[in-house]
């Protein structure tokens, strides 16, 4: 049990201090951990049914794009995996050093229930290219990319004293606040927020989790502090990060405020027909074009995919307060605001680029914000615990999006381009009840719908997806 605890202790640190979500197992449950190693997992599958959606995918993480997506085009019905937690298994270790320093290790598998399949966004997105987007199944850009350890893999100090510093791939401080500060712990299927890693990957999903990074995390009384370092791998400050975290807790109130600056943020897409049709003549022209499993030095289309690359600079702040209310039970409001920049970067790529999954860049645009971008993101609900087994949330989630179109379309405001200024705002209602410690049951519904310039190219404007669906946790 002594074990046990330093090991949640650490996962509570590393995670952002939202045990529930981050699928750890509790403190009162000893059975899966032996001399310190705690085996933990989640399984989380539901039935949904969409009014403007398209087909359910065997490798992106949430299966289906909840949140409306410009393919979305028809009803779709069928199994979805990871609606309220992703699923996933995985180890965390825990070994006594001195005084209260412990050596400390976490490592996370992603993997999608319905099909048995190893979580891979990137591969959605790779099997689509060259298809129109009527007739695609869901792709969307992620963090997950088919990695043996899609989630957590670090290891590193802990100390109640002193705090926790691990280095590896990690949830980032900013990542880790949007799941301790949305009202459905940053869930896929109910919340814009945690469906989509722009808010939680300081501008681009592929950021939500980084590689190479140093993470520190550390909580005194009232007060924590958080840090995070992305190494380039390489010299120089191409494709590095930095994030830094401090908030405080007091009677019910937690507050916490960000700042997040990526180099070299990466918005990974599909490739249309004319580009598929381009790659041979790339490849010809490339700087370092990649080998294809053939060992032809060509890109194959089964992993190249078109990016827009840039320098993102991040600010949040975000709060909840937990009310009692008696024989009510307990009212918890949740809020936040992030203020996210998009510039062109300073050190550009060349088509050839690796990214997250192994998958290659064939075509890069380092010039899609000649006039700064600005995302705005704003959210507030509630989660009300009525009795200790029963939750009923309400969440609602906002983006707002500047003009940063130049030339003809320079101010616009309608969706005649994706650079006009723009709109999407999202609500959810879900009920969650615990069957028992390690099995709950829910359902809930999420309506999506967006305007002017983040609707450009849309076949539909809004969507509404309910789910239910059950949860093993151990």
């Amino acid at each position: 049990m002594k074990g046990l605890g330093a090991v949640l202790t650490l996962a509570t640190c590393a995670g952002g201090g939202l045990v529930h979500a981050q699928g750890v197992p509790t403190a009162s449950d000893s059975s899966l951990t032996w001399k310190g190693v705690t085996l933990y997992g989640i399984v989380d599958i539901g039935l949904q049914y969409q009014t403007h959606g398209t087909p359910i995918s065997d490798y992106f993480p949430a299966g289906s794009a909840e949140p409306i997506q410009k393919n979305s085009n028809h009803s779709v019905f069928g199994v979805t995996p990871s609606n309220l937690s992703q699923s996933r298994i995985g180890l965390a270790g825990n070994e006594p050093i001195w005084g209260d320093f412990a050596g400390v290790f976490r490592l996370e598998t992603f993997f999608n229930p319905q099909s048995g399949e190893l979580s891979d966004g990137l591969k959605s997105l790779a099997l689509m290219n060259g298809r129109s987007l009527a007739y695609q199944t869901t792709n969307v850009d992620t963090s997950v990319a088919g990695q043996a350890f899609a989630g957590n893999a670090y290891a590193g100090l802990s100390s109640a004293t002193f705090g926790t510093l691990t280095f590896g791939r990690h949830t980032t401080p900013l990542a880790d606040g949007i799941s301790k500060y949305d009202p459905t712990g940053a869930s896929q299927a109910f919340s814009l927020i945690g469906f989509s890693g722009t808010t939680a990957g300081g501008g681009d999903t592929e950021d939500r989790r980084l590689d190479q990074s140093a993470k520190y995390t550390l909580k005194y009384d009232w007060l924590h502090l958080g840090g995070l370092y992305q190494f380039s791998g390489a010299r120089g400050s191409t494709n590095t990060a930095i994030q830094a975290t401090i908030g405080a807790e007091f009677a019910g109130l937690s507050v916490d405020a960000y700042y997040a600056k990526k180099y070299n943020a990466v918005a990974a897409a599909t490739l249309n027909a004319e580009q598929v049709s381009g790659l041979p003549t790339l490849c010809a022209t490339s700087v370092t074009p990649p080998a294809n499993p053939s060992g032809a030095n060509c890109y194959s289309p089964s992993n190249a995919l078109a990016g827009t690359v840039s320098d993102n600079t991040t600010g949040a702040i975000m709060a909840l307060y937990a009310l009692p209310t008696g024989s009510l039970g307990t009212l918890t409001f949740y809020g936040g605001w992030e203020h996210i920049k998009f510039a062109n970067p300073n050190n550009p790529y060349d088509p050839g680029q690796l990214i997250i999954g192994g998958y290659v860049l064939a075509y890069v645009n380092n010039a899609a914000y000649d006039k700064e971008k600005i995302l705005q993101v704003y959210w507030g609900g509630l989660k009300w615990t009525v009795l200790p087994d029963l939750d009923l949330i309400v969440d609602y989630n906002g983006y707002h999006q500047n003009s940063f179109a130049t030339g003809k379309h320079a101010g616009c405001t309608t969706n005649v381009a994706s650079q006009c200024s723009g709109t999407e705002n999202t609500i959810s209602f879900v009920v969650d009840y615990r069957l028992s410690k390690r099995f709950d049951g829910y359902v809930g519904t999420f309506y999506s719908t967006v305007n002017d310039g983040l609707a450009n190219d849309f076949l539909n404007t809004n969507t509404l997806a309910t789910t239910i669906g059950i949860r093993f946790k151990f």
